[in-house]
């Protein structure tokens, strides 16, 4: 497979235990298909250590923590000052995953939106972008991300965006970013496609969400970050542009919101 198209997986779990004993390889093979970049998201900031660890060992690979929505209720709630000292690390280049997710976890909705505006005010205060997990909570969503916002402006990307074309409005107009997972690869996902396709392709990143959310051809199996170049084909074919054309935007879009995540 050629590698001179070059492709950043902007958001992956390599800590997750599915990757136990083969990080290494999946690392490789990530390489080999052209991901030359990938950004490991720490979801308990208790975890954060081995999730640095995992950045620092590997060229090319970056991390960013926070609290996820579903493990707000579970966890310490995250200071600011916390955040804020996490960031001064050389690869840690974003803030979170946090957000709100309504889904499986609508029980703790207030505690989510208490961490979430947390996660706010340090990338506020870091000026690293905010990475957000959204389901199932448009609405309160895009309110607490506008309110925010005029209080004073931040970088945000919505990860692995599947949610309706409301939310994804709110986002562009803030100016922040959606990305790109598997999801939109999905025989059934057309809806979702024509939300990314009517996007500014400037605002575009790819992601795995690895160990979930296989593309096909490896759909129903465990997702890796070599898997991106898969989405971003995909994404290609959604915006009407060569292979190529449509990673090198790839690229271009990542780092300028992931400023420091350079290589």
């Amino acid at each position: 497979m050629s590698t001179d198209i070059r492709i950043t997986d902007s958001h992956c779990h390599l800590d997750f235990p599915d990757f136990d004993g083969e990080r290494d390889a999946i690392i490789d093979r990530a390489r080999a298909s052209g991901v030359h970049r990938m950004v490991t998201i720490c979801t308990r900031l208790r975890q954060e250590p081995q999730v640095r660890a995992i950045a620092e060992t590997y060229q090319g690979v970056f991390y960013a923590a926070g609290t996820h929505p579903m493990s707000a209720a579970e966890e310490p709630m995250a200071t600011v000052d916390e955040l804020v000292a996490l960031a001064a690390h050389p690869r840690f280049v974003g803030i979170g995953e946090t957000g709100l997710d309504y889904h499986y976890t609508a029980e703790s909705a207030e505690l989510q939106q208490k961490s979430l505006r947390i996660h706010i005010a340090a990338a506020q205060e870091t000026g690293l972008p905010l990475i957000i997990h959204a389901r199932d909570a448009d609405e309160d969503m895009a309110r607490i991300l506008t309110e925010e916002f005029r209080n004073a402006p931040y970088t945000c990307v919505m990860h692995c965006f599947s949610s309706g074309a409301g939310l994804a409005r709110a986002a562009l107009d803030l100016g922040f970013y959606l990305s790109m997972s598997g999801i939109a690869t999905f025989p059934r996902s057309q809806d979702l496609r024509d939300i990314f396709a009517s996007a500014p392709v400037e605002r575009i990143l790819v992601e795995t969400d690895a160990p979930y959310l296989a593309p096909p051809p490896h759909r129903g199996r465990r997702n890796e970050p070599g898997y991106t170049r898969h989405t971003a084909q995909k994404g290609a074919e959604v915006f009407g542009m060569e292979f190529a054309e449509f990673a090198a935007q790839l690229e271009a879009n990542f780092e300028r919101l992931f400023t420091k995540a350079v290589l």
